[in-house]
């Protein structure tokens, strides 16, 4: 009777089941193995978020790039006006004549609006 609830209970230890040498290795590699390819695929998934990061901040810079050059365009062109409108205000008849036109628009939008 002891040699049968000895042989039953063989292999098993305090804690757990004690598994034989070879089968926990052969269990180790194919983890060993699961876990590599997840995190081979972590990698590839990692890799490709990088680059679609990386074509998206280059379009931002171009974009960002054109944006600064039509700026710089249009810092030119109110420059010029902008000393156009300086020219205009240095003789006192340009000022008498400018404020005649801005009369004339500022009645002219009032009676559109009026009118509406």
């Amino acid at each position: 009777m002891r040699n049968n609830r000895v042989a039953l209970f063989d292999g098993i230890e305090e804690g757990g089941i004690r598994a034989s040498s070879s089968y926990s290795h052969e269990i180790d590699e194919h983890d060993n193995e699961r876990a590599m390819e997840g995190l081979q695929d972590r990698v590839n998934l990692l890799k490709r978020l990088s680059g679609d990061i990386h074509e998206e901040v280059e379009s931002h810079n171009r974009m960002l790039d054109r944006m600064g050059n039509d700026m710089d365009a249009s810092r030119g062109i109110l420059s010029g006006t902008m000393d156009k409108f300086k020219m205009v205000f240095e003789t006192k008849s340009s000022r008498r004549m400018f404020t005649l036109v801005a009369s004339f628009v500022v009645i002219f939008l009032v009676i559109y609006y009026l009118t509406r």
